[in-house]
């Protein structure tokens, strides 16, 4: 929750709405204790049903009927309303187009769509899951020498069965607390409700209970009706994490196979995913890929409209097969290949979250899905040794479009990287944008690259940079084919996404048939370079032995290097994967010393990239987490 002190005094209608909804379900109210607040016996009882409705038509009453509100209530309504529409347009609409079963519609309140998305979650039996719903406290104004002293607003989350209690009960996640007010403040009385606040924070931080304060940079005048740019971005920022916890909780992470050649990431860990995402673990055997590919589960209809569009925009675009001769697969084999990887991306996103279509066919079981938000394909080596790899499978997934037209891009981790999925998984949550997934393969100093290639680095890179290369979970999105409207490469929300920005996606994007010297089985790889120069944040979550989860960030740019640069690095490596450059922004001290120290700082072979310098939204999702981040470089004015 969030508690803000911007001094400037606000205030709340009188009266008080409960909820008929059991007290161990998600949304539960509390008001701060105002002396001139109505009691519970004054109070009215709502239908959970009928929340949303209750609260659009309070808000109507303040705009509709202004005269019969006092100053204090016809201010209550300006902020209120400045309130969420910051929020509802600024960070829910994301979830909105995320929840597919929700309208959109202009009209739905904060309130409402936070209601709506906690019903939803509920259905699927979660246990912990408080989500903010703001409230408005009361100070009265107070004028001293002209100046206009003190105030609160409160955002107050899932708070305590009763009204008069501070601390949150310990299965609330993260919450705001009330301040207590009375009706006439003085000037030192103001002040001293305003550290009443941070006393509150201080005493959730002491239980180990998350709770977010914000105090004001600036005194505002009376009839300042505005949010300040610095509570405004805090208050963003603060509703993008809150709304990617919310997603995840009571969903599951799908591994579909087991463990990779030996990775540790490829282990799930049950308890992390339990006790600091809210979610569970499920897996399939590859086997079941196997099954529903023999059995024909899977929409004959959409296949057909799948190799269509793949024969229009990816065997038109087959790279140059560099297997050795005797490894080279005939035109016929080739064929069977497309067909075959087409059907694991089905079944894959299938065994993620269901498809009617298979009810219909007579498949209940397989039409449920595993409610996954984030799954991964084990591949290396049992599968891949004999079947096509997951290459072409996790490119499309994890890209904001496919033959079913442009959609929210899937979260899935190549060799089933776990931790870099739940990675992947926290900046998608915060942007709704694709995620890259790549090897943190080599740092390249400006002497090593100059003495290899006869060329220097220069621009962002000239520091050096990182190669980062993944046969697998690349998407396409990250070929910075997209633009904004100066022209500069971006990667964007799917909803942002145009019919020809995808096509240059496609056109950017090269399809190699698969090294068959480890890839057995044979497969197809996506072939691009990254654009630059493109802001991006690289982030990686690691389990340390007796610590848990630690979460690592660097943000930089994806970024260009000379054509004779790129090829001589791309022949010392796999030709036929995608490839991006990342020149950290450094520091000048600890692991952003140097370009080297952020490589040789870097906790694993793998990271997750996301376009956008987005550390700062990391951090508060982390806090929001309780995960400790054990490297960054974001500015410290903007951690909150």
């Amino acid at each position: 929750g969030v508690i803000v002190h911007q001094r400037i005094a606000v205030a709340e209608l009188r009266g008080e709405h409960d909820l008929d909804i059991a007290a161990q379900q998600m949304l539960k109210i509390v008001l701060a204790d105002h002396a001139d607040m109505v009691r519970r016996a004054a109070g009215h009882n709502e239908n959970a049903g009928k929340f949303a409705h209750f609260l659009d038509r309070e808000l109507e009453i303040v705009e509709d009927n202004p005269a019969v509100l006092d100053a204090r209530g016809d201010r209550a309504a300006q902020r209120l309303g400045l309130l969420h529409d910051l929020l509802e347009h600024e960070v829910l609409v994301a979830a909105l187009f995320r929840g597919g079963d929700l309208p959109v519609d202009g009209k739905v309140l904060l309130f409402d769509l936070l209601l709506q998305r906690v019903v939803d979650l509920d259905a699927l039996a979660r246990q912990h899951g408080d989500l903010a719903v703001f409230h408005v406290g009361d100070v009265a104004r107070v004028l001293d020498n002209g100046r206009h002293v003190g105030g609160e607003e409160v955002a107050a989350l899932a708070v305590a069965e009763q009204q008069r209690r501070v601390l949150a009960r310990g299965d609330d996640a993260v919450r705001a607390v009330g301040a207590e007010h009375t009706e006439r403040v003085g000037a030192l009385d103001a002040a001293q409700h305003a550290a009443h606040g941070l006393e509150e924070v201080a005493a959730h931080n002491q239980k180990g209970l998350p709770a977010f304060g914000i105090y004001g940079s600036e005194v505002q005048e009376q009839d300042d009706n505005s949010i300040t740019p610095d509570v405004e971005e805090k208050l963003l920022r603060f509703g993008r994490a809150a709304v990617a916890v919310m997603e995840m909780r009571g969903k599951s992470y799908l591994s579909i196979g087991s463990v990779s050649m030996g990775i540790a990431g490829s282990m799930p860990d049950p308890d992390f995913f339990q006790e600091y995402l809210g979610m569970r673990n499920e897996a399939v055997d590859c086997s079941e890929i196997a099954r529903r590919i023999e059995l024909g589960i899977y929409d004959k209809e959409e296949f057909e409209r799948a190799m269509a569009w793949v024969e229009k925009h990816c065997k038109t675009h087959e790279g140059k097969d560099l297997n050795p001769e005797h490894l080279r697969y005939s035109r016929e084999k080739k064929d069977e290949v497309w067909e075959y990887v087409v059907k694991m991306t089905m079944i894959f996103r299938d065994l993620m979250v269901g498809n009617p279509k298979l009810a219909e066919m007579g498949f209940e079981e397989e039409a449920a899905g595993h409610n996954a938000i984030a799954g991964g394909f084990q591949g290396q080596r049992q599968w891949t040794d004999f079947r096509p790899d997951g290459d072409f499978s996790e490119a499309i997934l994890n890209t904001s479009f496919d033959w079913n037209g442009i959609r929210e891009a899937y979260t899935f981790a190549t060799e089933n990287d776990t931790l870099n999925g739940v990675s992947m998984l926290f900046m998608h949550l915060l942007t709704n944008q694709a995620q890259l997934f790549s090897d943190v393969r080599t740092y390249w100093s400006p002497e090593a690259v100059e003495r290899a290639t006869g060329r220097k680095l220069t621009g962002k890179a000239a520091n050096g940079i990182i190669h980062l290369i993944n046969s697998g979970s690349s998407t396409l999105d990250a070929s910075g084919a997209m633009s904004d409207a100066e022209g500069n490469p971006v990667m964007k929300p799917f909803w942002e996404i145009t019919e020809q920005e995808a096509e240059r996606c496609l056109e950017a994007t090269t399809w190699h048939p698969a090294g068959r010297e480890y890839m057995r089985g044979g497969g197809f790889s996506s072939k691009f370079f990254t654009r630059g120069d493109m802001p991006v944040t690289m982030c990686r979550l690691n389990l340390i032995k007796g610590q848990g989860p630690v979460l690592q960030i660097a943000e930089g740019w994806a970024v260009n290097v000379d054509r004779a640069i790129f090829e001589h690095i791309d022949k010392r490596t796999d030709p036929s994967w995608p490839t991006t450059y990342f020149a950290p922004r450094l520091t000048g001290k600890g692991a952003f010393k140097s370009v080297y120290n952020v490589m040789n700082n870097w906790g694993a072979n793998h990271g997750a990239f996301n376009y956008g310098h987005i550390g700062a939204d990391l951090i508060t999702l982390a806090s929001m987490l309780r995960i400790p981040v054990c490297m960054h470089n974001v500015a410290p004015e903007k951690i909150f």
